[in-house]
């Protein structure tokens, strides 16, 4: 039974065995009818049997009353009605009994065989009841009329309640059926829905990381050169004027990068916005695919935007501009790559310098490029700084190793940073080229 037809069980259950209070109602009724029946039909069956009129009637009211209890053991039913059958009696029982026997789960074998001996019963005690009947005078036609009644009498009250006990059984278990498979179907959606959920927030959160990755490296590095470069300002500001100059420059076009770098980074994230909606508002679940595909093509565009590895050595001369000591070695057949490769490689060039810068301030850095057959390695090491270099006092979120670790991760490669036992400092990484 389903968890509904459990539920419906409960709020309306019946005494005993039935599942209604209405099913009770309506068998107790056919109960007091069929006894009504079987105990006028005692009488006769008394007089014949040369028995008490009384104990006849209470012979009646007793088999009679057997049909109260046909949902529980209808196979039970069945047969006393089969019994009295000679005795003239119970064919109330008999037809009810039949229908309940037939629309209950009871192998068609158990079906088959009870049907059977009832439809053999009614047949020889309506053919010998006929034929003595004819006997006496009571009725004038022909020797045919006894077997058709017989078989007549037989056949209308053995097949026309079993037909109809299977075809209600059959749409019955058809009906709980139907309702078991609403129910699976319910909870299928249901578990359905909560796992879009699960999987919209799981893309919510991924592109919120995403985000915050792309933002840090496009201002970490930029506003870590600035402020490298204003603290060197206002080191030569007096000393050394035209150099002051160009570091004024260098921070100018630090921060004009910078906003250009936001500015497109933004324009891309408002284009994929979509319509407004009122704040508190909650997307529908058919709109998931679309946000999902609105997000892949935003990143996709962002992608094809980015930095490439022809830049690095840009990136290199502007850490050297801002008093950085950096070599650049390039091994192997430079080639192009995925732009998605190409910009994480960039990146990862990219935040170990500004590692460097923060807590490194004029150390001796070392960047190292090899182009292989499959993949392209970066590594980016410094040597300890000294103690008496300047710093710039950058914050630091830690989250500059984390981003990288994760880029590097997303495209199946591999990402190791740590302390080098000279006291410096390793980030290296190798992804695959395809």
């Amino acid at each position: 039974m389903t968890a509904t037809g459990e539920e419906h069980v409960t709020a309306r259950g019946g005494p005993w065995w039935w599942a209604r209070r209405r099913s009770a109602v309506f068998d107790v009724s056919l109960a007091v009818v069929s006894a009504l029946e079987c105990a006028l039909e005692g009488i006769p069956f008394a007089r014949d049997a040369g028995i008490p009129v009384a104990a006849g009637v209470v012979f009646g009211l007793v088999a009679g009353s057997v049909l109260l209890v046909r949902r529980r053991w209808p196979i039970a039913v069945v047969l006393v009605s089969i019994a009295i059958t000679p005795a003239e009696m119970g064919f109330l029982m008999g037809v009810v009994g039949l229908y309940t026997l037939a629309a209950a789960e009871m192998p068609r074998r158990i079906i088959a065989s009870l049907a059977g001996m009832s439809l053999v019963g009614t047949l020889i005690v309506t053919f010998v009841k006929t034929q003595q009947d004819m006997s006496r005078g009571d009725l004038e036609i022909g020797d045919w009329f006894v077997p058709f009644a017989a078989i007549t009498m037989s056949l209308g009250f053995t097949a026309p309640p079993v037909l109809l006990g299977l075809y209600v059984g059959a749409r019955r278990r058809l009906m709980e059926s139907l309702r078991e498979r609403a129910d699976s179907l319910e909870r299928e959606l249901q578990l359905l829905a909560e796992r879009a959920e699960e999987r919209a927030e799981w893309a919510r959160n991924e592109e919120r990381t995403r985000i915050a990755r792309e933002m840090h490296d496009v201002v970490a590095h930029r506003v870590s050169l600035m402020v490298v470069h204003a603290a060197a300002l206002q080191a030569v500001a007096r000393k050394d004027p035209e150099k002051a100059v160009r570091n004024a420059a260098l921070v100018g076009d630090m921060g004009r990068q910078a906003l250009t770098e936001l500015r497109e980074m933004l324009g891309v994230l408002r284009s994929g916005g979509g319509e407004r909606r009122e704040p508190g508002a909650s997307a529908p679940l058919a709109a998931v695919g679309v946000a999902a595909a609105v997000a892949a093509a935003a990143s996709r565009a962002a992608d094809d935007e980015g930095p490439c590895l022809a830049e690095i050595d840009e990136l290199v001369g502007q850490s050297a501009a801002a008093g950085m000591v950096v070599a650049l070695s390039v091994e192997g057949d430079v080639r192009s790559y995925a732009p998605l490769v190409e910009q994480t490689a960039y990146r990862v060039v990219q935040e170990a310098l500004t590692n460097v810068h923060k807590h490194a301030a004029g150390a001796k850095t070392y960047v190292r490029l090899a182009h292989r057959v499959s993949e392209i390695a970066m590594q980016v090491e410094n040597e300890p700084p000294e103690e008496a270099a300047s710093s710039a006092r950058l914050p630091s979120g830690g989250n500059g190793l984390v981003g990288m670790r994760e880029r590097v991760a997303a495209l199946g490669g591999v990402f190791v940073s740590g302390p080098t036992d000279a006291g410096g400092f390793r980030v290296s990484a190798v992804i695959p080229a395809s």
